[in-house]
This record gives structure tokens, C-alpha cells and sequence, in this order.
């Protein structure tokens, strides 16, 4: 099992329809498993994945 290394939380607000009924929703993240080099899984999101990719491609 992968370890959760981000600190995020989903986002909490309402859903607004046009007649203004609001209902309660929260845009979850989008957390995928990451392997770092040395085996270890990590759940991290798509965005910090991202960084951390163009961090390494830099630093190459």
C-alpha cells in the first residue's frame, strides 16, 4: 500500500443550479501512486507528480 504524502484536502463548497438550489459538494483530488527510485510507493497528486518530473529533468 502506498503511503499519502500530500497534505491537500478536497475542496468543500456548494453546487449552484440556475434557479440558485445549492447541495453540498467537494472536488476531490486526483491522487495517483508514485514510485520513487528506491521502490517506495507514494500517493501523491498529478500536479506535484508533474513537478517533481520536471525537477528531475532539470537536475539530468
Amino acid at each position: 500500500m502506498a503511503v499519502k504524502a500530500t497534505t491537500k484536502k478536497p475542496l468543500r463548497g456548494n453546487d449552484r443550479s440556475h434557479a440558485l438550489n445549492t447541495s453540498k459538494r467537494a472536488r476531490k483530488l486526483n491522487l495517483q501512486v508514485y514510485r520513487l527510485e528506491d521502490g517506495t510507493k507514494i500517493r501523491l497528486t498529478a500536479r506535484e507528480i508533474r513537478t517533481i518530473r520536471k525537477v528531475e529533468k532539470a537536475a539530468a
